[in-house]
């Protein structure tokens, strides 16, 4: 048996800590928050999908130490935009049907004055 003196001993470093765990919801958040921005007419509905699940996973994340902050925040910021743009795609379509029916009605009225005129 030999002795070692204390400055002399091997070090090993310790093993490197396995990869933290992908949460699952932020990866569905963000392929969520992408199909909000190119997907028309239910990407209001998937907007507002992945910014639950966006928030739900950041919850998880700072609870759980997992890993995917970056892609929970990605798809909140894309779910926002998504939502966003297609909430003022829907009120920008209905002023132009509300600006048409007023349109057509004064058409109809101003058609009508200039027969009765005649």
């Amino acid at each position: 048996m030999s002795y070692q003196p204390f400055g002399q001993q091997d070090y090993y470093p310790p093993p490197p800590s396995p990869p933290a765990h992908t949460n699952g919801k932020s990866i569905a958040a963000l392929v969520l928050g992408i199909l909000s921005i190119i997907t028309p007419y239910i990407g209001l509905l998937f907007g507002i999908i992945a910014i639950i699940m966006s928030a739900i996973s950041l919850k998880e994340i700072r609870n759980r130490y997992e890993g995917g902050r970056g892609l929970a925040i990605a798809g909140l910021v894309c779910g926002i935009i998504g939502t966003i743009i297609y909430a003022l795609l829907i009120v920008l379509f209905i002023i132009i049907i509300l600006f048409a029916a007023g349109a057509g009605n004064d058409a109809i009225n101003t058609f009508n004055f200039s027969t009765n005129n005649i």
